[in-house]
């Protein structure tokens, strides 16, 4: 580096990089540091670029670690890091650009160097690059030798928590955040979930374990605040009145090079127009935390990071901290409220929406008092929407927000309180104007007609039947679109239960000249398809028992269609539930042949109004509740640390890994 090169292509053959990765010593006081730490080349802005940075740092590790056990140079390029951000702060605070920037340069190599080390080594053969000491004399390495990988993690951290983010300490922040997710990037390169780790054990205990809470907090911050990176060159190396000297005069032509370094792009999945609508310190700030709250627990600790996010409060809340959580920290709550409304495009902002609404009460608590809360609904439900266009993940985890949030009876009771104007997105029908609960039942049910076409997901069917199910007994002013689409999915199951059974019997007769062959397992679709046409049953039952009175539209779709339910009255899995929707159909039935016929739909309507008052709800049996809850599976890791990591992988700023190195995951999953 130094600066002699102007692009990544050359980077191989640079002297200084050379020198580094060659077979001296380097001293961390020889001039050499600050010879390789005044660099500058065109940065990187997509995955090719990338690529090639990765190629060019690859010839130069490769030299390192045969040559680094030897020569100690890797230490000594940290500990000259380590020794420049102790004066970090006082820097910021004194526009002392120069001093930054070859700080950042520093971690900038420590990083790149880091990434390829960690890709192709374990733990303890990179802890043996990290504790070498000069041969010189006798060797003092144990008891008064700082380790270095601690003191690195802990410095990093203090980085973070510590440094004010301003103009000229964004891209050191950002490098800062990066190196601390490639620190803990060797889980990419197991199959298995990595439980029992180094880097993890330094994380969560030691030096670094009392600022969990500050780290915890300042990316949320990070995430809330939404920083745009400065223009390249904008507050760097102002022109000085005495004309800036020598060490103006280098640190100028660089700066435009060196400050791009946090515009960079991610696996070349986002777009440069894409770039620079978002924040890069903001999304890698994001990355981190999901990575830090889903390491495992070790036998003895449980993870402190997923501590603090499960117990931080909001700044206005005055009691009294638990004596049993000391990670525990407040922060602004409607500042965060409306950073997750803003944010939900992106599955890891719908990932810590998730973590939140399920691990912290708290937070869990404010959402649901929120009078906006559409603001939030609304875009989980165009997440839902455009299903084909989202991961199954992405869809999971906004299904599963929805069906936490129908958990609470004031929100099922609120939503249809809400009215919308116009929704834009919503392409089948123009609704220019719907409940929020109309709109939330409309996606849902489209959701799971969807899967019922496509994925055939049988998780998913429960989820989106569990939240209608929880909602049901507080429907209210049905739009006609919702109660018919309602309806409309409950003939799409009698259609496919028709065709299953029909095809269950024909194989059935097939097989009863063969003993030999094995048949086809209709039963079990059969089965599938009964249990949800049984929970639809349960839902429609549920919204005519307890507000009947409420959903003259649900009343008026349901005698539309009534011969739908004819073949579901005699059977044994249905017989009980049939018994109030006959008599609901029965009863209206009746008062509209009595009304005569050719009636209008408004009179219909009126009539069915009318008849919701004299129905006598004495005659309409009794079922328990319908509620669902949301409960994580068992070993939970195993879903959402793949999941992490793939984001990670597809979306952070400035990394690149080599797809055939990645064991965690296959490609298409991320």
């Amino acid at each position: 580096m130094g600066a002699n090169s102007s692009s990544i292509s050359e980077l191989p053959e640079n002297e200084y990089l050379q020198k580094l990765s060659g077979s001296e010593p380097i001293s961390e006081n020889d001039p050499f540091w600050n010879q390789l730490l005044s660099f500058s080349f065109t940065t990187p802005t997509n995955s090719a670029d990338l690529k090639l940075l990765e190629e060019a740092t690859i010839s130069v590790c490769k030299s390192l670690v045969e040559k680094n056990p030897r020569t100690g140079n890797l230490g000594s390029l940290i500990k000259v890091f380590l020794s420049r951000t102790k004066e970090l702060k006082i820097s910021a605070e004194c526009q002392n650009h120069l001093f930054i920037w070859q700080a950042h340069n520093a971690l900038f190599i420590i990083c790149c160097l880091l990434k390829v080390f960690i890709s192709r080594m374990s733990e303890e053969e990179l802890q043996l690059h990290f504790t070498y000491e000069e041969k010189a004399g006798p060797s003092s390495y144990g008891a008064e030798c700082e380790d270095l990988i601690e003191e690195l993690l802990f410095c990093l951290i203090q980085l973070i928590v510590e440094i004010p983010l301003l103009d000229i300490t964004y891209s050191i922040s950002l490098e800062a955040v990066t190196t601390l997710i490639v620190f803990l990037s060797c889980q990419l390169f197991h199959k298995e979930i990595v439980r029992e780790s180094i880097i993890h054990r330094y994380l969560m205990h030691g030096r670094c374990l009392p600022y969990t809470s500050r780290l915890v907090k300042t990316l949320l911050y990070n995430f809330i605040r939404q920083e745009r990176s400065p223009p390249p060159g904008t507050h760097v190396f102002q022109q000085q009145t005495d004309g800036g000297g020598l060490l103006y005069g280098i640190a100028s032509g660089v700066a435009t090079g060196l400050w791009t370094v946090f515009t960079l792009g991610g696996v070349g999945s986002k777009a440069s127009a894409q770039l620079e609508q978002c924040s890069p310190l903001a999304s890698q700030s994001l990355l981190l935390l999901l990575v830090l709250a889903n390491l495992t627990d070790t036998p003895d600790t449980p993870n402190p990071y997923r501590q603090a996010i499960m117990s931080f409060k909001n700044t206005q809340d005055n009691t009294a901290f638990s004596s049993s959580n000391p990670h525990a920290f407040q922060i602004n709550f409607n500042s965060l409220y409306t950073a997750l409304c803003d944010q939900q495009k992106s599955d890891q902002a719908t990932l810590l929406l998730y973590m939140l609404l399920h691990q912290n009460s708290n937070v869990r608590t404010y959402v649901l008092a929120r009078t906006d809360i559409e603001n939030l609904v609304l875009p989980i439900l165009e997440i839902l929407y455009h299903v084909e266009e989202r991961n199954s993940h992405h869809v999971y985890m906004a299904l599963i927000i929805l069906l936490i949030l129908t958990e609470d009876d004031g929100f099922n009771r609120s939503i249809h309180e809400v009215i919308l104007k116009n929704i834009t997105w919503y392409a089948e029908r123009v609704l220019t104007e719907i409940s929020l609960g109309s709109l939330l039942i409309l996606v849902v049910i489209r959701t799971i007609q969807y899967n019922m076409t496509r994925t055939r997901d049988k998780y998913l069917h429960t989820n989106c039947l569990a939240a209608l199910a929880n909602m049901s007994a507080q429907f209210r002013s049905l739009h006609q679109y919702a109660a018919q689409r309602i309806i409309s999915l409950f003939s799409l199951l009698s259609k496919k239960h028709n065709k299953v059974l029909e095809q269950a019997t024909q194989s059935l007769r097939g097989s009863l000249g063969s003993n030999d062959s094995p048949l086809p397992d209709y039963a079990q679709d059969l089965n599938v398809i009964e249990e949800v046409i049984r929970m639809m049953l349960e839902i429609i039952n549920s919204c005519l028992t307890n507000s009947l009175h409420h959903n003259p539209n649900l009343v008026y779709a349901l005698l539309y269609k009534r011969d739908l339910f004819e073949q579901f009255r005699t059977h044994p899995s249905f017989q009980d539930i049939m018994q109030n929707i006959d008599l609901v159909i029965s009863f209206f039935s009746s008062r509209l042949e009595q009304a005569g016929a050719e009636l209008s739909v408004e009179r219909v309507l009126e009539i069915i109004k009318q008849g919701a008052v004299a129905l006598p709800k004495d005659r309409l049996r009794k079922f328990p509740e319908l509620k669902f809850k949301y409960v994580e599976e068992e070993q939970p890791e195993e879903f959402f640390i793949p999941y992490v990591w793939s984001l990670v992988y597809n979306s952070a700023v400035a990394l690149y890994w080599n797809p055939r190195d990645i064991q965690l995951f296959t490609m298409d999953s991320g």
